[in-house]
């Protein structure tokens, strides 16, 4: 795929304040007042409710007289059975502010919620792109591990309740008009999940850079998060106490969720998507074991593009070959992740290939990838996985 040329024509948008470095948690109060916010919900799962940071957050919205109530009654992946269980308490508080304190799952159950209360009907209602139906209540992201990019999308993803399907509701009204990057929240993460979500945020990076709809400016975000995480998070693996690293890989996540705004993704979370619903695969898992295969199939339409990425990390490859050259290096990082590189290993021996294919086919972003993506393309990326 050819780079558009300067002179292309396209749109940027960035709508959330980006607010970086190590304890600005502190500043959630001030930032929240700046909104006008007297009352706060803040969601966050129940593991961000134990480690403390949930409370560390309340503390400093009350120090500011902020009343808060807590929305925690969810989990990864959260559905719309538990967005519309945290839309009925935030009806009953009647907030002016929601703050979405956690990974993905709650900052997307915090968009989830706003849809809701500002809009009304169901989270079905919403999928897809600019689909509220009026303003919505002001939101701040605070971000505790680097993966989802959730705080600079305007997009929930929500599973559906009765499919297992994830939705993706979307609206620039539903952007994070703050985004509070304290690095010191993400040390708290265990490996595994800094590993989960460290792959999703590549794949991000990988992904939006050769998305059919990339831009110019949606590609310069693409390819800083892709050099910051492809340095950064090996060392995240090999010390999680890094801080350096750890910062580096927590702003990477985050331009690539800028970068994905964007543009789209593509083939890669197309099928992973199906992996989650069907057999519980953690989405993190599900994209990082496609992405690889997905990379070698598009080589054809975007060498090129993925020749300027190893570029970025020193490594060089030729158009015809760079494909195969970032599969092999993505291959790796999944060794260093300690996670999956293959269907069996995860104890899906006889996958329902064409199954999966069919609901992979009816993802949004597989219509984004570079090169055409059919529903016996899909199946062969599944057979060429197992």
């Amino acid at each position: 795929m050819t780079p558009p040329s300067s002179a292309a024509t396209f749109e940027f948008h960035a709508a959330t304040r980006l607010v970086v470095g190590a304890g600005t948690l502190g500043r959630l109060g001030t930032l929240a007042r700046e909104l006008g916010a007297t009352r706060a919900l803040v969601t966050s799962d129940p593991g961000i409710v134990r480690c403390g940071h949930a409370a560390a957050g309340i503390a400093v919205l009350e120090a500011q007289g902020i009343a808060t109530a807590l929305f925690d009654a969810f989990c990864e992946n959260p559905s719309t059975t538990a967005v519309e269980a945290g839309a009925a308490l935030a009806r009953a508080f009647r907030p002016d502010l929601i703050v979405g304190l956690g990974g993905g799952s709650s900052m997307d159950c915090a968009k989830g919620i706003n849809f809701l209360v500002s809009c009304g009907g169901r989270m079905q209602d919403y999928r897809g792109r600019g689909t509220a139906t009026g303003p919505m209540l002001p939101s701040i992201a605070v971000p505790t591990t680097a993966g989802t990019g959730s705080e600079t999308q305007s997009f929930a993803l929500i599973t559906d309740a009765d499919t297992g399907m994830k939705l993706a509701c979307g609206d620039p009204r539903a952007a994070f008009r703050v985004a509070i990057l304290d690095v010191e929240l993400t040390l708290t993460q265990p490996r595994m999940v800094a590993a989960l979500t460290g792959v999703d945020a590549i794949a991000h990076a990988v992904e939006s850079h050769v998305s059919r709809a990339a831009t110019p400016a949606s590609r310069a975000f693409s390819r800083e998060a892709w050099r910051l995480l492809a340095h950064h998070l090996p060392r995240v693996f090999a010390d999680g106490h890094d801080l350096e690293a750890r910062a580096a890989v927590q702003l990477g996540a985050a331009w690539a969720g800028l970068a994905i705004e964007n543009s789209m993704l593509g083939a890669a979370h197309a099928l992973a998507n199906p992996l989650t619903a069907a057999h519980d695969v953690v989405h993190g898992q599900a994209v990082g074991l496609m992405l690889p295969h997905v990379v070698r199939y598009n080589e054809l339409a975007c060498g090129s593009d993925y020749a300027a990425l190893l570029d970025a990390i020193g490594i060089e490859a030729a158009p015809n070959a760079a494909g195969g050259r970032l599969a092999a290096w993505l291959d790796g990082l999944l060794v260093e992740a300690g996670l999956h590189r293959s269907l069996e290993s995860l104890g899906i021996a006889s996958p329902a290939t064409d199954a999966l294919a069919e609901a992979a086919a009816a993802q949004w972003t597989a219509a984004f990838n570079p090169r055409q993506v059919g529903q016996a393309d899909l199946a062969s990326l599944y057979e060429a996985a197992r």
